[in-house]
């Protein structure tokens, strides 16, 4: 799916929450969502992350985006943190507990927190319902990922039913980098804010699973080398070189 073909929203006059980690992704999803919709709000979980730093890019972001874009400043509705550390220590991993980053015996990373986005999507419409949001918006993405079952649009689709037919509401579950690779996650933030979103996204957003913010890469903060880290790195490598080619045609 290119960038043009990202899902549209209702209504103008609709509100929106946006599952806000701080990340790369989720603040390319925030700057989608106040393209679309006339409030958007925020709200981020404290699961007892390794990487608890993206609990303070959370704020730099909000509050970059705030000053550098007035247009989407008067859209940007309150931030909502979450306390759910206790799932975290049940659905242990190596993003919450001291464990090395490998593959296990289920093929998957062990970074993989059992049924986290499903746990922030049930809380996110809880909240969604009393603020009066209408969309739930993440970046889940099946495209460049990690392998988490729980990032796959089907089971998006399977939740967002669930939801609507528990709390009788029609709320939409909206991904847009579902079907992006992560050079096109750069490409969609350069078409949302141009050169100052990205560079806002590389300066203040937080992906590394390390929780490093020493050096500033061209891509970002991070190890290099944790997974998240190089995704991360490849996507923008790929953009970039792209975006030269391009030049030089």
């Amino acid at each position: 799916m290119s960038t043009s073909q990202v899902p549209a929203a209702g209504s103008p006059s609709d509100a929106a929450l946006v599952l806000f980690s701080g990340g790369q992704d989720s603040s390319v999803c925030l700057a989608w969502a106040l393209e679309r919709y006339a409030r958007v709000e925020t709200v981020g979980f404290d699961y007892g992350q390794r990487h608890s730093i993206e609990m303070q890019a959370r704020q730099s972001v909000r509050a970059a985006i705030a000053e550098r874009f007035p247009h989407w400043a008067e859209r940007l509705g309150e931030d909502h943190v979450l306390d759910i550390r206790s799932f975290g220590a049940v659905a242990e991993s190596a993003l919450t507990a001291d464990r090395a980053i490998e593959m296990t015996e289920r093929g998957l990373p062990s970074t993989f927190v059992p049924g986290r986005n499903l746990v922030f999507l049930t809380y996110a419409a809880a909240l969604a319902d009393r603020r009066g949001a209408v969309a739930l918006v993440g970046g889940m993405c099946e495209t460049d990922f990690s392998g988490y079952p729980d990032c796959r649009r089907d089971t998006m689709d399977a939740m967002q039913s669930a939801l609507n037919l528990g709390m009788d509401r029609a709320f939409r579950i909206e991904t847009p980098l579902m079907w992006l690779t992560k050079a096109q996650t750069w490409a969609l933030a350069k078409t949302l804010g141009g050169e100052d979103l990205v560079d806002l996204i590389v300066v203040e957003s937080h992906t590394c699973y390390q929780g490093e913010r020493g050096q500033l890469h061209p891509w970002g903060h991070g190890c290099g080398e944790c997974p998240a880290c190089e995704l991360r790195q490849r996507g923008y490598e790929e953009w970039d070189a792209a975006g030269r080619e391009a030049l030089a045609e």
